[in-house]
């Protein structure tokens, strides 16, 4: 569907990405088997990217945007969600307190300029949560 966004976006009220399921379709691997869950990021190139397209596309529509799933749970990569232009995510009632502290300490557009030279310079299987890691932490935001 990556490739029919634009025309799914004229028909449609809204999209909502589940992210557990894009990530596993990305990688063409199960996320619950143990023997290759370790391999993949979800703060990887190939994520980051699929995740690029469908935010700017429903902007380009004017579509609301949605996201569910383990990502929007976890404050780094909801950094990166914030970065990437979504505002609305689903998660556990035990993530909001940490995504919320993340979120009240961040700057949606250093994070997008920092994500999105990020993106520019890595390589395509390239998972970018240590430089991540370390661009919350000099911004203290709580990842």
């Amino acid at each position: 569907m990556l490739w029919q966004l634009d025309e799914i976006c004229e028909r449609a009220d809204f999209l909502s990405v589940g992210s557990n399921d894009l990530i596993q379709y990305i990688f063409a691997a199960d996320r619950d088997n143990r023997r290759v869950a370790e391999r993949f990021d979800p703060l990887s190139v190939p994520v980051l990217q699929a995740l690029k397209l469908i935010a700017d596309k429903a902007r380009a529509h004017q579509t609301p945007l949605a996201l569910c799933g383990e990502i929007a749970g976890k404050p780094l990569e909801a950094l990166v969600l914030l970065a990437l232009g979504y505002r609305d995510l689903s998660m556990s009632a035990a993530s909001i307190g940490p995504v919320k502290a993340m979120l009240l300490a961040a700057n949606a557009g250093e994070t997008g300029k920092f994500v999105s030279s990020l993106m520019k310079e890595a390589g395509a299987g390239q998972s970018l949560r240590d430089k991540l890691r370390k661009f919350a932490r000099s911004q203290n935001i709580p990842s």
